[in-house]
């Protein structure tokens, strides 16, 4: 179900309030040090509008679209999150597992951000650095939801947690929360 022209951004703004997490660090804890991404080259990503600490940041989803057209050998994890969104959050450790789990494979794991522009300095950025994520992560500045959704999957109502995952010409999207390492493994098998 697609929602009309100015239902997603509104369902957005409703996660935000309905899941927001303001990941801080706890009492005590040292901040780690920046995580820089690794080289998008393999991927033929296009070079970003900005980095931020490490973070390239895109302006449009056009910018990444071709992300989602690769064909090659490579089978591509990409997942759509926020970190105001407690489920987003929650499943990001198993796409560190996975990066570990096919370490040196044709697997590549990429964590497209969608929190909100003004954050990414406050709050992205020491959050990707607090948790020291292993996947490549960038961020997407374009709201324009209604616009771009369809090109990631025609599947998607806009909701995140969201992830894409393809090898080619398979294709496979999810929709909902991954609650296991298992369960990611399982994309990226259901796809060899």
């Amino acid at each position: 179900m697609k929602f009309p022209p100015t239902a997603l951004p509104l369902s957005f703004a409703l996660l935000l309030f309905t899941f927001s997490c303001n990941a801080q660090p706890e009492a005590g804890q040292q901040e780690a040090p920046a995580v820089s991404s690794p080289s998008l080259a393999a991927t033929a990503w296009p070079a970003p509008d900005t980095v931020l600490q490490g973070i390239p940041i895109y302006a449009t989803f056009d910018k990444i679209e071709p992300l989602l057209h690769i064909h090659n050998d490579t089978t591509y994890i990409i997942n759509f999150w926020a970190t105001w969104c407690a489920p987003c959050v929650a499943e990001l450790p198993h796409f560190d597992e996975l990066v570990d789990a096919y370490e040196g494979q044709k697997v590549r794991v990429i964590l497209v951000s969608l929190d909100f522009p003004r954050q990414f300095e406050t709050k992205l950025a020491p959050f990707v650095r607090e948790h020291q994520l292993k996947p490549t992560v960038v961020a997407l500045a374009d709201g324009r939801y209604n616009d771009w959704i369809d090109k990631v999957s025609p599947e998607w109502s806009g909701a995140i947690p969201a992830t894409l995952a393809y090898k080619g010409e398979k294709v496979a999207f999810l929709e909902q929360s991954i609650h296991s390492p298992e369960e990611v493994q399982a994309l990226v098998e259901g796809l060899q």
